[in-house]
């Protein structure tokens, strides 16, 4: 009879007092001791109002059930599917929803309720990797700047690999401590695909001269990766690069001066025919013409492989030298040892290239040594 009653009072009655009235059921709904049938007859007259005329009623009834985990769930899906300053609301604030209802309203919903459901504080994995698969740019940027959001690695690499190439969210993914490497790297591709698309660039260095710096900051830029990459992650990167045709002799090269034994030996393994153990116990113990051998074996020109025979066994002195901290980078040693090589066209570029990383490593260690003195100081 209550029921009745109220269906037939809020016929006639005024959008403000309608709206009183939702909130002071779902009020009552939460917080008073109601009788089982009671309960009911609200919940009823609750669902009713879903379907009323004016949003201001359906926010007032948002308003009192949002925060409360007490709350219907059927109605605060409802809820979150109605207008936007409505959804909102529930969206951002009720405990009632779950991963799944977050995930189907992503997936159902239009672009401004997937930018709410990014903005949600504490997003679970589960509705980020939703966003991270289905999400525009605007809503992706939401959930990088959702610092209470946990992104998942892969979550983070599928972000990369569908919009790294909008600035935004390259700088926000680059902001991140856990960006995968293998993101990262994306990330590089793009920047790169982005310099040679540029009209005004290609016209201002020339198409052969923007190709050769674009594949240099490639390498360079995948080299610089490798040394952060944790080594459970290398095969992922190292097949990703193979698959890009950045496994260059330069790559190589710039790998072994670097000292990231691991990395390099991956990569031969990627680009050869001999196993991994094999490969490793070449570059470990084997003589000089086993490393040549497989430097062969994986697609080196023969020009060449003098050159990575002596950068191997550069390497191996300098792990022999190290004691107790990181082998010494081999870089200037092989640049000695390659003009006693009376070197070739191929041994030359890279002995110019060898330069190149030289002061590149000499300023990476400037930089840190500067920023070491500037925290001492602080």
């Amino acid at each position: 009879m209550l029921v009745k009653a109220f269906f037939r009072w809020s016929e006639t009655a005024k959008t403000c007092d309608r709206a009183r009235a939702a909130n002071a059921l779902a009020r009552a709904y939460l917080q008073s001791p109601l009788s089982e049938a009671d309960r009911q007859s609200t919940y009823v007259a609750m669902t009713y109002l879903l379907d009323d005329p004016s949003p201001n009623v359906r926010l007032a009834l948002a308003d009192a059930l949002m925060t409360s985990p007490k709350a219907p769930r059927a109605i605060m899906t409802a809820l979150a599917e109605d207008q936007p300053v409505i959804a909102s609301r529930v969206i951002l604030s009720s405990p009632v929803l779950g991963d799944e209802d977050l995930v189907d309203l992503a997936g159902r919903g239009a672009p401004i309720t997937r930018a709410v459901i990014a903005a949600r504080p504490h997003l679970t994995v589960a509705v980020s990797a939703a966003l991270a698969e289905i999400g525009e740019v605007a809503e992706c940027l939401v959930l990088l700047e959702n610092r209470t959001a946990t992104i998942s690695p892969f979550s983070l690499k599928r972000l990369a690999e569908r919009h790294g190439r909008n600035n935004n969210i390259r700088g926000a993914l680059l902001e991140r401590g856990n960006l995968p490497p293998q993101a990262r790297h994306r990330l590089v591709s793009h920047v790169a695909e982005a310099l040679t698309a540029s009209a005004l660039i290609r016209a201002s260095l020339g198409e052969a001269r923007m190709s050769r710096i674009a594949r240099e900051m490639g390498a360079s830029a995948a080299a610089l990766i490798a040394t952060d990459v944790p080594y459970e992650d290398i095969p992922e990167l190292v097949e990703e690069m193979r698959q890009n045709g950045l496994l260059t002799p330069a790559l190589l090269m710039e790998l072994l001066c670097l000292g990231k034994a691991d990395f390099f030996a991956a990569a031969i393994e990627a680009i050869s025919t001999v196993a991994g153990r094999r490969v490793r116990s070449i570059l470990a113990t084997g003589r000089p013409h086993a490393v040549r051998a497989l430097m062969e074996a994986a697609g080196l020109e023969r020009t060449i492989t003098p050159l990575f025979v002596e950068a191997v066994l550069l390497w191996r002195q300098a792990v022999q030298e190290a004691t107790g901290h990181e082998p010494a980078p081999i870089t200037a040693r092989l640049a000695a040892r390659a003009r006693a090589l009376a070197p070739n066209e191929a041994i030359q570029k890279l002995i110019d290239l060898m330069a190149v990383w030289q002061r590149q490593q000499e300023r990476r260690e400037a930089r840190s040594y500067a920023s070491t003195l500037v925290m001492n100081a602080a």
